[in-house]
């Protein structure tokens, strides 16, 4: 009996999309702008690091390297939320926010 492969491109293709759709949507229809509307609060938590959601991406890829003998299953469903967070979080700042508003605005500080 033959399981299919777990299929990481087209995982990861489709919660990118979930992931930048809902930014996008903060972003432009509810007219939120982190710099602007998170650095009083989360910005006083974080020290004035700005925190992009790419980098939760980026701590679950070791999290599920470290994890997968024990789950595997969890750790294929880790790294897709990784990888998407990750490369939405790049796209929105280099591709959707160029174009629309002339600059990334990938900063690290507040």
């Amino acid at each position: 009996m033959s399981r299919r492969p777990f299929n990481y491109v087209l995982y990861t293709l489709i919660w990118t999309t979930i992931f930048e759709v809902v930014t996008c949507v903060l972003r432009f229809g509810a007219e939120l702008e982190s710099t602007r509307d998170t650095a009083s609060t989360i910005g006083q938590l974080t020290l004035g690091l700005r925190v992009h959601h790419s980098y939760f991406g980026m701590m679950l890829l070791p999290m599920a390297a470290v994890a997968e003998a024990r789950y595997p299953r969890l750790c294929q469903w880790a790294i897709v939320f990784g990888l998407s967070l990750f490369f939405s979080d790049l796209f929105h700042h280099f591709v959707v926010l160029w174009y629309f508003t002339g600059h990334p605005q990938f900063d690290l500080v507040y």
